[in-house]
């Protein structure tokens, strides 16, 4: 007997093709993933979106593709508003048309990072900085584009691929004796395999059941404990001193110490609660994860 709800079987496209959290969707998702990045599929060239989504009519769109250089966006505010706001409004658009459910990513730098406490879906966004702006609102441009895009907050990506804080104290900890790390900023480091895992499960829940009204929205999606960036480092020196790698000595520093040219919100921490009440999904203990990706990187770089 036909509920009425509409189903979504077949193709999944995943946009942001040289990024870790699409790399991750790529290993993750099985047969049915399509992972497009450039030059197939460019923000910059706002063309190839419709182009893409012709060619592989996907049922549901995971959008990773942004600009995550968070001090160069700076300097270059249209490149930074082009992939983080209207880029993906282009694309929520693009699924409105065809009745199919959106999801994108975006950040926790929304927030001014002086609430004290996690954030939740409801509060305020105060972007600081030109990143968190674009992504602010590219937030709002989505959700006015289209009601079935569920919008993901996550915060310190990293993994065993590409470029992100992990790789760099890992790469940094092999030739230098000491690191001044910044200890007064305050997050969820997440794994992208985590992330990626956890919207493969929202994409077969939608498979699966079809939409329902509460799933349209916001959702915070990080890994589970928050920690300094200090904190992070000291594990991932932890985990590589016990596989045999040096074990530099790391100096907690304040962020005035460390001046860069964009803000950076002192504490982004983030309520992942709805996202457990709503789909079932909560990400791991970051410890546990930032471990296991430890392992990956250096099981990868011996290799070769």
């Amino acid at each position: 007997m036909n509920d009425g709800r509409q189903y979504f079987p077949g193709t999944v496209l995943v946009t942001g093709g040289h990024g870790q959290l699409a790399h991750s969707l790529g290993r993750a998702g099985g047969d049915d993933i399509r992972v497009v990045g450039r030059p197939e599929f460019d923000f910059d060239r706002p063309e190839t979106v419709d182009m893409v989504m012709e060619a592989h009519m996907p049922a549901i769109v995971i959008n990773t593709a942004a600009w995550t250089a968070v001090d160069a966006a700076e300097q270059d505010v249209a490149g930074a508003m082009r992939a983080n706001r209207d880029g993906p409004a282009l694309l929520a658009r693009g699924c409105a048309r065809r009745e199919i459910p959106f999801i994108h990513v975006s950040t926790d730098y929304v927030f001014n990072g002086q609430k004290g406490t996690p954030y939740r879906e409801t509060d305020t966004v105060d972007p600081r900085c030109v990143y968190g702006l674009s992504k602010a609102e590219g937030e709002a441009a989505v959700l006015a584009a289209h009601d079935r895009s569920i919008i993901l907050r996550t915060a310190w990506v990293y993994s065993a691929h590409g470029r992100n804080f992990v790789r760099t104290m890992l790469k940094a900890g092999e030739t230098r004796p000491e690191l001044r790390v910044v200890g007064d900023q305050f997050g969820n480091p997440t794994s992208a395999d985590d992330l990626a895992s956890g919207i493969i499960d929202i994409v077969a829940r939608l498979r699966a059941g079809g939409w329902h009204a509460g799933y349209g929205g916001i959702f915070h999606a990080a890994g589970y404990g928050a920690a300094s960036w200090y904190d992070l480092a000291s594990v991932v020196m932890d985990e590589a001193h016990a596989l045999g790698r040096p074990r530099p000595g790391i100096v907690p520093i304040a962020t005035a110490d460390w001046p860069t040219p964009a803000y950076r919100p002192a504490d982004t921490r983030l309520d992942t609660q709805r996202l457990y009440e709503v789909f079932g999904v909560r990400l791991p203990d970051w410890r546990e994860s930032v471990r296991t990706v430890v392992h990956q990187a250096c099981e990868t770089e011996a290799a070769g």
